[in-house]
């Protein structure tokens, strides 16, 4: 027999596998049992219901009882969205508990308090068009290379020509409005 031969693997799918169960020892287990958690509870919950309450049902006979027994059963293996009842339960609790926006790395996510945001711009007149110069550092010649100047010697850079904006007319609202201006007011 060689080693490969000798090793086994097995998978045990979930209907196999011994779910969580109270009142099995050994051999021995309770009658009708063993319980699951949610049987225990729905037996605690509906006997202590069925006591307090036998002035309301106990003109039905062991209807009640029936009930309460069938219900115990019926909880033996449910589920609920795929999970157990009590996992189902908790996960309600916890989508109660969580922020109303969410969490973002562990924290309840917020949102900022709002403040105005404040601030102004002024309107100035367009420079008139300026034409190049022969030192202008924009035009070199072939061959020569960039000297780099202090800030403070630094002309602006020259603008590229415009058309002459009082034959084309203005384009935009605040350029008609500039115009109404410059033209004796504005309404």
């Amino acid at each position: 027999m060689t080693a490969a031969a000798a090793r086994v693997g097995r998978f045990y799918t979930a209907a196999r596998r011994h779910p969580w169960v109270l009142g099995k020892v050994a051999d021995w287990k309770i009658p009708f049992g063993p319980y699951t958690p949610a049987q225990i509870a729905v037996a605690v919950g509906g006997g202590f219901l069925l006591v307090k309450t036998i002035g309301w049902w106990s003109w039905m006979g062991p209807v009640p009882l029936i009930a309460w027994v069938l219900v115990i059963w019926m909880v033996r293996t449910p589920k609920i969205g795929g999970r157990a009842p009590m996992q189902g339960a908790v996960g309600w609790v916890l989508l109660a508990w969580q922020p109303r926006g969410g969490r973002i790395g562990a924290r309840a996510a917020r949102d900022r308090a709002s403040h105005p945001l404040l601030g102004g711009f002024t309107i100035e007149a367009a420079p008139g068009p300026a034409e190049p110069t022969a030192s202008s550092p924009w035009k070199r010649g072939p061959g020569s290379a960039p000297h780099p100047r202090p800030a403070a010697e630094r002309s602006p850079a020259p603008r590229p020509a415009q058309p002459d904006a009082a034959a084309a007319g203005p384009t935009s609202g605040v350029q008609q409005l500039l115009e109404r201006v410059k033209q004796g007011g504005a309404q």
